[in-house]
This record gives C-alpha cells, sequence and structure tokens, in this order.
C-alpha cells in the first residue's frame, strides 16, 4: 500500500512526550487515499486513532495522544512564522494519490495574542521581507509559496484578540 510509509513517523511521533501533558492540546486529524487504500490517523488531548485499509490490509489501533508536539513552533511558510504567540488549537490534513493525480489541503486553527489587523499587518510585512507576494483582502492574506503550493491565512476577532485557519493546499 502506496500510503504505509506515514504509519512509523506518526506512530514515533505519538510515542514522543507522554511524560507531560500540556494545558492545552491540538486536535489532529489526517485522511490520506490512494489507490491501494485509505490511512486516517485522528488525536487529541485523550489520544486518537490509527486506521489504515487497503490492498489486503486492515488496522484499527488506538493511539497516544499527538498534543504535545509544539506545532505553532514548527509552523512556517517560506519562513515566516504565525503572530508572535500564536497556538495552533487544530490540524487537518487531507492527503489524495489516485490515478496518477496527487493533492493535498493542509488546514491549522490557531488563535493569536493580537487583534487581527495587527497579526495581519505583522505577517504581511513579514511575507513582504522575505520577498513573498501576498494579496490581501480586510484580514485575509493569501500567496502561493516557494514550492507552489497556495496558502490563505485568514484572522477574525476573538474578544480582543484573533482566531484564524491557515489552509494550504498543494497540487
Amino acid at each position: 500500500m502506496r500510503l504505509a510509509f506515514l504509519i512509523p513517523p506518526i506512530m514515533l511521533l505519538a510515542a514522543c512526550g507522554q511524560e507531560k501533558k500540556p494545558a492545552e492540546e491540538t486536535e489532529i486529524s489526517i485522511n490520506a487515499d490512494g489507490d491501494g487504500g485509505k490511512v486516517q490517523i485522528t488525536s487529541g488531548k485523550d489520544g486518537g486513532k490509527l486506521k489504515v485499509n487497503g490492498d489486503g490490509v486492515n488496522i484499527d489501533l488506538d493511539i497516544p495522544d499527538l498534543g504535545d508536539m509544539d506545532l505553532g513552533r514548527d509552523f512556517d511558510i517560506d519562513g515566516v512564522k504565525l503572530y508572535p504567540g500564536s497556538k495552533i488549537t487544530a490540524m487537518d490534513i487531507k492527503a489524495n494519490d489516485k490515478n496518477g493525480a496527487s493533492d493535498a489541503v493542509v488546514k491549522f486553527g490557531f488563535t493569536s495574542p493580537a487583534a487581527p489587523a495587527t497579526a495581519a499587518d505583522w505577517m504581511a510585512g513579514e511575507f513582504a521581507k522575505k520577498g513573498v507576494k501576498i494579496t490581501r483582502t480586510g484580514d485575509t492574506l493569501a500567496g502561493t509559496a516557494e514550492d507552489g503550493d497556495d496558502f490563505r491565512i485568514s484572522f477574525v476577532p476573538d474578544g480582543t484578540k484573533a482566531k484564524g485557519e491557515a489552509l494550504i493546499t498543494s497540487k
């Protein structure tokens, strides 16, 4: 099965850092679909599931939580990170590899300690410093990364702070 390569790294990540539990955990969902079958991984504060179905393989496992991964520190688009102090609250990955065509959509939910306009201004400035061309509509930034992936980062009010979504589409 072509997507089976995802299983070992996810299992290793699942086992890391199980001795400590952060106060806020990230919900993670990964769905990969190909000619040979499917891989589905979900994880949150109470652990998760790993399901693999295809070509003679049927696996359904409980896995420990992945919530202590520091996604906020590791997230970037062409070297531009989220506004300082932002926290990733959700991650959803959907990948398809069928009939010779592949695509993936990665969605991150996040919170930011700044108001939407402030966070969007800061990120727009950081993209400009890196030479990444973006368009801006209100508090939404959109562009194409160096690797050809399209991205959109949206900020909305959450009290005096912001919450948002980063969407990355790979073709």
